[in-house]
Protein backbone atom coordinates (compact mmCIF):
# COMPACT_ATOMS: atom_id res chain seq x y z
CA UNK A 1 0.00 0.00 0.00
CA UNK A 2 1.10 3.51 -0.72
CA UNK A 3 2.91 5.53 2.48
CA UNK A 4 0.87 8.10 2.28
CA UNK A 5 -2.41 5.96 2.84
CA UNK A 6 -0.68 4.07 5.27
CA UNK A 7 -0.59 7.24 7.34
CA UNK A 8 -3.64 8.75 6.26
CA UNK A 9 -5.45 5.08 7.73
CA UNK A 10 -3.37 5.71 11.03
CA UNK A 11 -4.26 9.17 11.38
CA UNK A 12 -1.02 10.31 10.89
CA UNK A 13 -1.62 12.11 8.09
CA UNK A 14 -4.40 14.43 6.43
CA UNK A 15 -5.26 13.40 3.38
CA UNK A 16 -4.49 16.63 1.28
CA UNK A 17 -4.39 14.71 -2.26
CA UNK A 18 -8.17 14.20 -1.64
CA UNK A 19 -8.82 17.91 -0.17
CA UNK A 20 -6.99 18.78 -3.61
CA UNK A 21 -8.26 16.64 -5.76
CA UNK A 22 -11.81 18.11 -5.01
CA UNK A 23 -10.75 21.32 -5.45
CA UNK A 24 -9.63 21.00 -8.87
CA UNK A 25 -13.13 20.91 -9.85
CA UNK A 26 -12.96 24.60 -8.87
CA UNK A 27 -10.52 25.68 -11.14
CA UNK A 28 -10.96 27.73 -14.00
CA UNK A 29 -9.43 30.79 -15.94
CA UNK A 30 -10.18 33.08 -12.80
CA UNK A 31 -8.19 30.97 -10.36
CA UNK A 32 -5.32 29.78 -12.99
CA UNK A 33 -5.16 34.15 -13.57
CA UNK A 34 -4.92 34.91 -10.08
CA UNK A 35 -1.85 31.98 -9.15
CA UNK A 36 0.02 33.28 -11.96
CA UNK A 37 -0.29 36.97 -10.40
CA UNK A 38 0.93 35.69 -7.14
CA UNK A 39 3.56 34.15 -8.74
CA UNK A 40 4.48 37.73 -10.40
CA UNK A 41 4.18 39.57 -7.53
CA UNK A 42 6.16 37.86 -5.35
CA UNK A 43 9.35 37.15 -7.56
CA UNK A 44 8.99 40.95 -9.26
CA UNK A 45 8.93 39.33 -12.74
CA UNK A 46 6.34 39.47 -15.81
CA UNK A 47 7.03 36.13 -17.13
CA UNK A 48 8.97 32.60 -16.56
CA UNK A 49 10.41 32.16 -19.70
CA UNK A 50 13.49 30.24 -20.15
CA UNK A 51 13.00 29.21 -16.46
CA UNK A 52 12.65 25.61 -15.01
CA UNK A 53 10.11 25.50 -12.07
CA UNK A 54 9.70 22.76 -9.34
CA UNK A 55 6.52 22.30 -7.70
CA UNK A 56 7.78 20.49 -4.26
CA UNK A 57 4.57 18.82 -3.09
CA UNK A 58 2.68 20.01 -5.83
CA UNK A 59 -0.92 19.07 -4.32
CA UNK A 60 -3.52 20.25 -7.12
CA UNK A 61 -1.10 21.20 -9.06
CA UNK A 62 -2.80 24.66 -9.75
CA UNK A 63 0.45 26.78 -8.91
CA UNK A 64 2.24 24.11 -11.99
CA UNK A 65 0.17 25.36 -14.44
CA UNK A 66 0.28 29.00 -13.61
CA UNK A 67 4.17 28.95 -14.06
CA UNK A 68 3.36 26.96 -17.11
CA UNK A 69 1.43 29.86 -18.17
CA UNK A 70 4.22 31.89 -17.42
CA UNK A 71 6.63 30.28 -20.04
CA UNK A 72 8.54 27.89 -17.41
CA UNK A 73 9.38 24.35 -17.99
CA UNK A 74 7.98 22.65 -15.12
CA UNK A 75 8.24 19.80 -12.88
CA UNK A 76 5.75 18.18 -10.24
CA UNK A 77 5.58 15.61 -7.49
CA UNK A 78 4.02 15.50 -4.64
CA UNK A 79 4.28 12.43 -1.50
CA UNK A 80 0.55 11.97 -1.68
CA UNK A 81 -0.68 9.85 -4.60
CA UNK A 82 -4.23 11.15 -4.96
CA UNK A 83 -2.41 14.69 -4.96
CA UNK A 84 -0.35 13.38 -7.76
CA UNK A 85 -3.80 12.30 -9.55
CA UNK A 86 -5.13 15.51 -8.86
CA UNK A 87 -2.46 17.54 -10.87
CA UNK A 88 -2.58 14.82 -13.71
CA UNK A 89 -6.25 15.92 -13.77
CA UNK A 90 -5.32 19.22 -13.84
CA UNK A 91 -2.37 18.99 -16.44
CA UNK A 92 -5.38 17.01 -18.97
CA UNK A 93 -8.06 20.01 -18.40
CA UNK A 94 -5.86 23.14 -19.05
CA UNK A 95 -2.50 21.99 -20.34
CA UNK A 96 -2.59 18.49 -21.93
CA UNK A 97 0.34 19.71 -24.43
CA UNK A 98 2.76 21.26 -21.76
CA UNK A 99 5.90 20.67 -21.05
CA UNK A 100 4.92 20.00 -17.28
CA UNK A 101 6.05 16.31 -15.89
CA UNK A 102 4.30 15.09 -13.16
CA UNK A 103 5.54 12.62 -10.15
CA UNK A 104 5.25 10.68 -6.90
CA UNK A 105 7.98 11.68 -4.76
CA UNK A 106 9.10 12.89 -1.63
CA UNK A 107 11.56 15.64 -0.19
CA UNK A 108 12.75 13.93 2.35
CA UNK A 109 13.94 11.11 0.12
CA UNK A 110 17.39 11.17 -0.47
CA UNK A 111 17.68 8.60 -3.46
CA UNK A 112 14.97 10.81 -5.05
CA UNK A 113 16.00 14.52 -4.59
CA UNK A 114 19.36 13.17 -6.21
CA UNK A 115 17.71 12.20 -9.91
CA UNK A 116 16.13 15.76 -10.13
CA UNK A 117 19.30 17.57 -10.57
CA UNK A 118 18.48 21.67 -10.12
CA UNK A 119 16.09 24.15 -11.07
CA UNK A 120 15.78 27.66 -11.61
CA UNK A 121 13.11 28.66 -9.28
CA UNK A 122 12.17 25.99 -6.48
CA UNK A 123 8.47 26.43 -5.22
CA UNK A 124 7.49 24.96 -1.84
CA UNK A 125 4.11 27.10 -0.66
CA UNK A 126 2.66 25.32 2.49
CA UNK A 127 4.38 22.68 1.99
CA UNK A 128 7.45 21.87 4.10
CA UNK A 129 5.58 22.42 7.34
CA UNK A 130 3.40 18.93 6.40
CA UNK A 131 6.46 16.74 6.12
CA UNK A 132 7.18 16.07 9.51
CA UNK A 133 10.88 16.84 9.47
CA UNK A 134 9.90 20.57 8.18
CA UNK A 135 14.01 22.31 8.43
CA UNK A 136 15.29 18.77 6.97
CA UNK A 137 12.82 19.63 4.19
CA UNK A 138 14.03 23.00 3.94
CA UNK A 139 17.59 21.90 3.59
CA UNK A 140 16.20 19.49 0.71
CA UNK A 141 14.71 22.20 -1.15
CA UNK A 142 18.02 24.58 -0.70
CA UNK A 143 20.29 21.57 -2.63
CA UNK A 144 17.67 21.80 -5.59
CA UNK A 145 18.15 25.68 -6.15
CA UNK A 146 20.23 26.20 -8.90
CA UNK A 147 23.13 28.53 -8.47
CA UNK A 148 21.42 31.85 -9.04
CA UNK A 149 18.06 30.34 -8.53
CA UNK A 150 15.61 31.59 -6.36
CA UNK A 151 13.69 29.35 -3.41
CA UNK A 152 10.24 30.75 -3.09
CA UNK A 153 8.47 29.47 0.31
CA UNK A 154 5.85 29.55 2.79
CA UNK A 155 5.76 28.08 6.40
CA UNK A 156 3.49 28.67 8.94
CA UNK A 157 3.84 31.36 11.87
CA UNK A 158 4.90 30.32 14.76
CA UNK A 159 2.31 31.73 17.19
CA UNK A 160 3.54 29.92 20.63
CA UNK A 161 0.69 28.58 22.56
CA UNK A 162 -2.01 29.04 19.81
CA UNK A 163 0.09 26.90 17.64
CA UNK A 164 0.41 23.95 20.20
CA UNK A 165 -3.56 24.13 20.53
CA UNK A 166 -3.72 23.72 16.97
CA UNK A 167 -1.62 20.94 16.94
CA UNK A 168 -3.88 19.44 19.43
CA UNK A 169 -7.04 20.18 16.95
CA UNK A 170 -5.38 18.65 14.08
CA UNK A 171 -3.86 15.67 15.37
CA UNK A 172 -7.60 14.93 17.20
CA UNK A 173 -8.96 15.62 13.78
CA UNK A 174 -7.01 13.09 11.96
CA UNK A 175 -7.78 10.54 14.39
CA UNK A 176 -11.30 11.05 14.95
CA UNK A 177 -14.43 9.98 12.58
CA UNK A 178 -16.67 12.04 10.26
CA UNK A 179 -19.04 13.72 13.51
CA UNK A 180 -16.14 15.37 15.13
CA UNK A 181 -14.78 16.26 12.36
CA UNK A 182 -17.58 18.31 11.46
CA UNK A 183 -17.70 19.62 14.81
CA UNK A 184 -13.69 20.31 14.72
CA UNK A 185 -14.18 22.66 11.19
CA UNK A 186 -17.38 24.36 12.05
CA UNK A 187 -16.09 25.27 16.13
CA UNK A 188 -12.76 26.07 13.98
CA UNK A 189 -13.98 28.20 11.04
CA UNK A 190 -16.03 30.20 14.16
CA UNK A 191 -12.67 30.83 15.68
CA UNK A 192 -10.53 32.14 12.77
CA UNK A 193 -13.41 33.94 11.47
CA UNK A 194 -14.74 35.57 14.71
CA UNK A 195 -14.10 38.65 13.55
CA UNK A 196 -16.51 38.84 10.67
CA UNK A 197 -19.31 39.99 11.73
CA UNK A 198 -17.87 43.07 13.66
CA UNK A 199 -16.93 44.22 9.98
CA UNK A 200 -20.24 43.42 8.37
CA UNK A 201 -21.80 46.05 11.04
CA UNK A 202 -19.45 49.18 11.00
CA UNK A 203 -19.95 48.28 6.74
CA UNK A 204 -23.71 48.68 7.21
CA UNK A 205 -23.55 51.55 9.82
CA UNK A 206 -20.46 53.63 7.55
CA UNK A 207 -22.66 52.67 4.16
CA UNK A 208 -19.99 50.75 2.74
CA UNK A 209 -21.04 48.19 0.05
CA UNK A 210 -17.74 46.72 -0.88
CA UNK A 211 -17.71 43.16 -2.23
CA UNK A 212 -16.20 40.57 -0.85
CA UNK A 213 -12.82 40.09 -1.99
CA UNK A 214 -11.76 37.02 -4.47
CA UNK A 215 -9.42 34.53 -2.40
CA UNK A 216 -5.91 35.00 -2.91
CA UNK A 217 -3.75 32.66 -5.00
CA UNK A 218 -6.96 31.49 -6.47
CA UNK A 219 -7.64 29.53 -3.81
CA UNK A 220 -10.92 28.36 -2.17
CA UNK A 221 -11.93 29.28 1.10
CA UNK A 222 -14.13 25.66 2.27
CA UNK A 223 -10.37 23.57 1.16
CA UNK A 224 -7.96 25.89 2.17
CA UNK A 225 -10.14 25.83 5.41
CA UNK A 226 -10.08 21.71 5.53
CA UNK A 227 -6.46 21.94 5.14
CA UNK A 228 -6.11 23.83 7.96
CA UNK A 229 -8.16 22.16 10.02
CA UNK A 230 -7.12 18.23 8.97
CA UNK A 231 -3.26 19.68 7.80
CA UNK A 232 -1.08 17.52 10.03
CA UNK A 233 1.87 16.71 10.41
CA UNK A 234 2.27 20.39 11.20
CA UNK A 235 5.06 22.37 12.14
CA UNK A 236 5.64 26.40 12.62
CA UNK A 237 8.35 28.57 12.38
CA UNK A 238 9.34 32.73 12.74
CA UNK A 239 10.98 34.79 9.96
CA UNK A 240 14.01 35.44 12.15
CA UNK A 241 14.40 31.59 12.68
CA UNK A 242 14.05 31.12 8.49
CA UNK A 243 15.93 33.92 7.67
CA UNK A 244 19.01 32.39 9.90
CA UNK A 245 18.49 29.16 8.19
CA UNK A 246 18.72 30.97 4.80
CA UNK A 247 21.78 32.79 5.71
CA UNK A 248 23.79 29.24 6.79
CA UNK A 249 22.60 28.00 3.31
CA UNK A 250 24.04 31.40 2.21
CA UNK A 251 20.73 32.10 0.40
CA UNK A 252 19.49 35.88 0.07
CA UNK A 253 16.71 37.61 1.38
CA UNK A 254 14.66 39.02 -1.72
CA UNK A 255 10.91 39.21 -0.36
CA UNK A 256 9.22 38.61 3.25
CA UNK A 257 5.24 38.39 3.45
CA UNK A 258 4.44 37.76 7.01
CA UNK A 259 0.62 37.56 8.35
CA UNK A 260 1.33 39.73 10.70
CA UNK A 261 2.59 38.28 13.40
CA UNK A 262 -0.83 36.29 13.47
CA UNK A 263 -2.21 32.82 12.01
CA UNK A 264 -1.12 31.91 8.55
CA UNK A 265 1.48 31.70 6.64
CA UNK A 266 5.07 34.04 6.64
CA UNK A 267 6.52 33.40 2.65
CA UNK A 268 9.95 34.11 1.86
CA UNK A 269 11.47 34.33 -1.94
CA UNK A 270 15.59 33.12 -0.95
CA UNK A 271 18.20 33.38 -3.89
CA UNK A 272 21.14 31.58 -4.16
CA UNK A 273 24.17 32.91 -5.14
CA UNK A 274 25.91 32.05 -8.51
CA UNK A 275 25.32 32.32 -11.90
CA UNK A 276 24.70 28.57 -13.89
CA UNK A 277 24.63 24.94 -12.99
CA UNK A 278 26.04 21.98 -14.47
CA UNK A 279 27.25 23.63 -17.23
CA UNK A 280 24.59 24.64 -18.62
CA UNK A 281 23.69 28.44 -18.91
CA UNK A 282 20.50 29.60 -16.99
CA UNK A 283 18.12 32.83 -16.94
CA UNK A 284 19.62 34.99 -14.12
CA UNK A 285 16.41 35.74 -11.45
CA UNK A 286 18.55 38.40 -9.94
CA UNK A 287 18.56 40.63 -13.33
CA UNK A 288 14.72 40.78 -12.95
CA UNK A 289 14.54 41.14 -9.08
CA UNK A 290 17.62 43.83 -9.23
CA UNK A 291 14.65 46.58 -8.57
CA UNK A 292 14.11 45.45 -5.11
CA UNK A 293 17.51 46.82 -4.39
CA UNK A 294 18.23 44.22 -1.29
CA UNK A 295 15.09 42.85 0.94
CA UNK A 296 11.21 43.85 0.16
CA UNK A 297 9.41 43.23 3.13
CA UNK A 298 5.67 43.06 3.15
CA UNK A 299 3.43 43.08 5.81
CA UNK A 300 -0.21 41.74 5.41
CA UNK A 301 -3.13 39.86 7.13
CA UNK A 302 -2.38 36.26 6.42
CA UNK A 303 -5.03 33.49 6.17
CA UNK A 304 -4.83 29.90 7.23
CA UNK A 305 -3.16 28.78 3.83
Amino acid sequence: MDDSLLQIRRGDRFAFGRNWNSFVDLVDEGRIHSAAASLRTALGVEDLGGRTFLDVGCGSGLFSLAAHRLGARVHSFDFDAEAVRSALRLRRAFAPDAAWTIEQGSILDDGYRARLGTYDLVYAWGVLHHTGAMWRAFDAAVELVAPGGLLYVALYNDQGRQSRMWTAVKRRYNRSGAVVRGALVVGSSAYVYRAWPLFAVRRLLTGGSRPAAARARGMSRRHDMLDWVGGYPFEVSRPEQVIARAHAHDLSLLHLKTCGGGLGCNEYVLRRPGGSAGGQERAEPADDLAHLGGTRAQLSQGHPR
